[in-house]
C-alpha cells in the first residue's frame, strides 16, 4: 500500500521560496501569478493492509518526523 503525504507551510507563515518562485515567474513573462506556496510531497510504501490503520500510522509519522507541526500542515492520501 502506498501513502502520499503533502506538507505545506501554514497560512500566515512567510514562504520565501514561494515568493522567489513567484518573482521568477514574473520575470519569465508569467505576470498573472499573484501568489505561490511551495511545499513537499513524500511517498511511502507501507506493509499495512488496513487503510484506516495505515492512515493513522502515517499521521503519527507526520507528527513525529515528516512535518514541523509548528509551522507546517500536512495531508495524507492512501493510494
Amino acid at each position: 500500500m502506498k501513502a502520499r503525504v503533502t506538507v505545506m507551510l501554514k497560512n500566515g507563515v512567510l514562504d520565501p521560496q514561494g515568493e522567489a518562485i513567484r518573482h521568477a515567474l514574473g520575470t519569465l513573462g508569467f505576470a498573472g501569478v499573484t501568489g505561490v506556496r511551495q511545499g513537499k510531497v513524500i511517498e511511502l510504501e507501507l506493509a499495512a493492509t488496513d487503510r484506516a490503520a495505515a492512515e493513522a500510522e502515517v499521521g503519527q509519522m507526520c507528527e513525529k518526523l515528516l512535518a514541523n507541526t509548528v509551522i507546517e500542515s500536512w495531508k495524507v492520501e492512501i493510494l
